[in-house]
């Protein structure tokens, strides 16, 4: 079972060096925020969103807000420190930046779109995680867990520093086989450059 303390520690430790040792497929993740429904006027819940490495794609999308958290303290004091200005928006779409446990804290709204980008693993409970993102919906709107690597390169990569704080990445159907308790499954994907699970609230 994972630990939610040894996450955090694990996390902080990586923050200071997390965007310099960042690879990005532009291509993979335009098809993951295309698939997620992430457009104009939207707002976007970005769940375990480490150091803000979507906000800039979520604001170049034109999104009406951009809701960010994640449970370390040191992944997200860097992410207030580049979108951010004494705790105010340095951009025209309302960010929010919040350190804190997706599956306890209490959001003031529902979310359009609701993003978990190369996390999922971990979390300690998929389900548990899957039902309460449903919850925090807005009725029609898209949750999305996705990974910019195939599951067998993401298994690989967390077993070694990093298995004592990841599940696995499970296969596709699986995941799917959970989304359909509380949503409608929109598209999956799972292949050699990219996981993804859309599912839709009804």
């Amino acid at each position: 079972m994972i630990n939610t303390n040894e996450v955090i520690q694990f996390f902080d430790r990586l923050a200071p060096n997390w965007d310099a040792d960042m690879v990005r497929n532009e291509d993979v993740i335009k098809t993951i925020l295309n698939n997620a429904g992430v457009e104009t006027g939207k707002d976007i819940l970005d769940v375990a969103c480490g150091t803000g490495v979507l906000i800039p794609d979520y604001i170049s999308r034109g999104v009406a807000s951009v809701t960010a958290i994640d449970i370390s303290p040191k992944m997200i004091d860097i992410a207030r420190e580049k979108y951010l200005k004494d705790g105010k928006n340095i951009s025209s779409t309302e960010v929010s930046i919040i350190c804190g446990d997706v599956e306890t804290y209490d959001f003031e709204q529902q979310f359009d779109s609701i993003v978990v980008y190369n996390a999922f693993p971990h979390f300690p409970d998929p389900d548990r995680l899957i039902a309460g993102l449903a919850k925090k919906l807005k009725s029609g709107g898209i949750l999305t867990i996705a990974h910019s690597m195939s599951r067998e390169k993401i298994n690989s990569h967390h077993k070694g520093s990093a298995s004592h704080v990841s599940n696995g990445l499970m296969p596709v159907g699986i995941l799917v086989g959970i989304f359909t308790r509380y949503l409608s499954v929109d598209m999956y994907i799972s292949d050699d450059r990219m996981y993804q699970v859309c599912g839709r609230k009804i």
